[in-house]
């Protein structure tokens, strides 16, 4: 009778022990490496409108002649939007 009932009881254990991790992968934290993944993601969120927005800066300003003018407004334009894009992604995820 035990025979019988040992397997049953470890269905039971096994069937728990997968609950369990289902739902810490659906609640819990997230791996190193998705952690690592959203870091590199931010960071090119916040320096590649940023970069455009330079280099677009610097080519106007040697169109027209201004100095760095527009270099460092757009640079600033860049900066804001790849931060606001940054901070969309991280109150999504």
């Amino acid at each position: 009778m035990t025979d019988r009932k040992r397997p049953t009881d470890l269905d039971e254990a096994v069937e728990q022990r997968r609950a369990r991790r289902e739902a810490w992968r659906r609640d819990g934290e997230r791996s190193l490496a998705s952690n690592l993944a959203m870091v590199g993601t931010l960071g090119w969120l916040i320096v590649v409108p940023t970069l455009v927005g330079t280099f677009a800066g610097r080519w106007i300003d040697r169109k027209s002649g201004m100095g760095i003018t527009f270099t460092s407004a757009l640079m600033f334009v860049g900066l804001i939007s790849g931060c606001f894009l940054a901070w969309r992604k991280v109150r999504s995820a």
